[in-house]
């Protein structure tokens, strides 16, 4: 078994909820196996100003349920740098710190992967981003409490636009990848889904409204991706709105609301599990890799095919979708 004393932990990147949890699980089992654990404030900039502090079980106890981070979270521009990563890897080596624990998204796992190489050092990471999109697990910390907030909200959203016949455009987080929109999409049966990965026609989803109200709907709801190829919200509500007059028209950003909040039972599960064999993988040697769960198993994979190799849309989801919002 790998001889490790002394860990770190830190969280990089948009916060998600589940977070916590993670950190709580790293911590907690590094202590039943009698290391240090360290937490690190700011993600990779804490790593560079030496900004860290010593955690105990009081200093985790009670926060598996908040969303967040304790530890903060920041972007570092230094840590893109080789001196900042050197500085890094210094105050890291002056603690006498042996491995590290990260948990973020895309950008996070990029560093992490230079600076294993860079210095050899020890580093796993944990997947926590709302927008699920990292290969190498089925979720990621965080997803599923995106998507119950985006639920909640727009079943609220349809209960008005129900009452006054109106068309809402809801615009969901997703510049990259259209996880969050179409899942709750589905689940709020959204008229049509507007995601990144889809080429959007606009003289389709008109047709679309139209034969939704020749079949006497009333009101509707279309989720748009932010980064959708036709635009957000608004500019496709514009686009609509130039050639269609069927409903009243309304806009909807979630926006980072989709962040925050108490992280749901299946998010506080996975951020136990992945924090627990993140300290259970550096004990039997296997660094450079994210911590995933894949059909209900832990998968390992290196840090460089978990951000190279981007998830791709379930085609049949697309077109139950489309099926079940006629």
């Amino acid at each position: 078994m790998n001889q490790i004393r002394k860990i770190a932990v830190l969280t990089s990147g948009g916060d998600s909820p589940g977070m916590n949890a993670a950190i709580r699980a790293v911590a907690r089992t590094g202590f039943y196996h009698n290391m240090d654990v360290y937490g690190v404030m700011r993600g990779y900039q804490g790593l560079i100003d030496d900004d860290m502090i010593k955690l105990d079980n009081q200093k985790v106890a009670n926060i598996i349920q908040r969303g967040g981070t304790i530890l903060k979270s920041e972007r570092s521009k230094q840590f893109e740098t080789k001196e900042g990563r050197r500085t890094a890897y210094e105050n890291l080596k002056a603690h006498n710190i042996d491995a590290m624990v990260v948990i973020g998204g895309d950008g996070t796992f990029t560093g992490a992967d230079v600076f294993c190489e860079e210095f050899d050092f020890q580093v796993v990471g944990i997947p926590g981003t709302i927008d699920n999109d990292l290969y190498g697990t089925d979720y990621a910390l965080g997803y599923d409490t995106a998507i119950n907030t985006v639920v909640e909200a727009v079943d609220k959203l349809r209960d008005t636009a129900g009452s006054h016949n109106r068309l809402f455009f809801v615009e969901v987080m997703g510049r990259d990848a259209g996880f969050i929109a179409l899942r709750s999409g589905i689940a709020t049966g959204a008229e049509d889904i507007l995601i990144p990965e889809t080429e959007t026609c606009i003289d389709d989803l008109i047709e679309k409204l139209n034969h939704d109200r020749r079949e006497n709907k009333t009101s509707g709801i279309i989720m748009v991706a932010e980064g959708d190829d036709a635009g957000n919200a608004y500019q496709v509500a514009r686009k609509v709105n130039e050639n269609f007059h069927g409903y009243e028209t309304r806009v909807t950003v979630l926006g980072h609301v989709q962040r925050g909040g108490a992280p749901t039972c299946m998010d506080r599960v996975l951020a136990s599990t992945l924090g627990y064999e993140a300290v259970n993988s550096l004990l039997k040697g296997k660094y450079g890799v994210m911590i995933g769960k894949v059909k209900n198993e832990i998968q390992y994979t290196p840090f460089k095919k978990a951000v190279k190799h981007h998830k791709v849309v379930n085609e049949s989801m697309l077109e139950m979708a489309r099926i079940l919002s006629l």
